[in-house]
């Protein structure tokens, strides 16, 4: 019995192992945003106490199937009671886990994101930019508080400078839509009759051309052209941005 156990460890380490090394590399599309990187190490910490869990318990299936399986007509086993010093020790180690994922990054996290002006009800007040996006089926119109430009339909492209703070006012006018940019790793949900907020961060010029991360979708399953909400998200110069401001102000 000992070899066993000792047998079963060893194929968990490697497990293990092989899934943290699996969880360390680059899983992620561009990072257009702060958020965006916050977000990327939250996900990588939970993967990486998530794995020794989830391999602990495939290791014991596959070594028992391989270590233990019938080979003809047998009588049921002995029946195990699930007593003794290693229940309490999983009972202990998951429990630890659980609260410590709640602490953090789960209550700090969230403390991080509301203080950024990002959810229901409250906005950033010192955002540099400030965007009215709407949704409707099925598209989604910007409008550029105080620049006298909108930006209307699927496939129009989003100009947004670098290094700036921008907040999304998002609203629909017929049905649940969310709004999505996978480069900032942002989502809010856009609601008829009540405004949600989103602030982002730009961190990194991109393009939908050269990144297909770097654009706006629509999240929410709303209907028949649905997949259709897409507006592409080019991130700019601040001067490159001043001149699209202008020649969208010309037309």
């Amino acid at each position: 019995m000992k070899a066993n156990v000792i047998a079963a460890v060893v194929f968990w380490a490697a497990l293990t192992l092989v899934g943290e090394a699996f969880a360390l590399s680059d899983l992620f599309p561009a990072v257009g945003s702060d958020q965006a990187k916050d977000f990327d190490h939250i996900f990588r910490f939970l993967l990486f106490l998530g794995i020794p869990v989830f391999t602990v318990a495939v290791s014991v299936i596959i070594f028992s199937l391989l270590q233990f399986r019938a080979r003809g007509p047998e009588e049921d086993g002995p029946a195990m009671r699930g007593t003794g010093l290693p229940p309490r020790i999983w009972l202990a180690v998951t429990g630890c886990l659980a609260v410590g994922v709640m602490i953090y990054p789960g209550l700090t996290g969230l403390s991080k994101l509301q203080s950024t002006g990002s959810g229901f009800g409250w906005g950033d007040t010192d955002a540099e930019i400030v965007i009215k996006a709407t949704g409707q089926r099925w598209f989604w119109s910007f409008e550029y508080v105080g620049q006298d430009v909108t930006v209307i339909g699927n496939g129009r492209e989003v100009v947004l400078p670098v290094d700036a703070s921008i907040k999304f006012e998002v609203n629909s006018i017929d049905v649940i839509h969310s709004l999505w940019v996978p480069a900032f790793r942002m989502k809010i949900d856009a609601i008829p009759g009540r405004t949600t907020f989103m602030t982002v961060k730009t961190i990194e010029l991109g393009t939908f051309a050269d990144q297909q991360s770097f654009r706006i979708q629509c999240a929410e399953l709303c209907g028949l052209d649905h997949s259709a909400m897409e507006s592409p998200v080019r991130v700019v110069t601040r001067a490159e941005y001043d001149d699209w401001l202008a020649s969208q102000k010309s037309k």
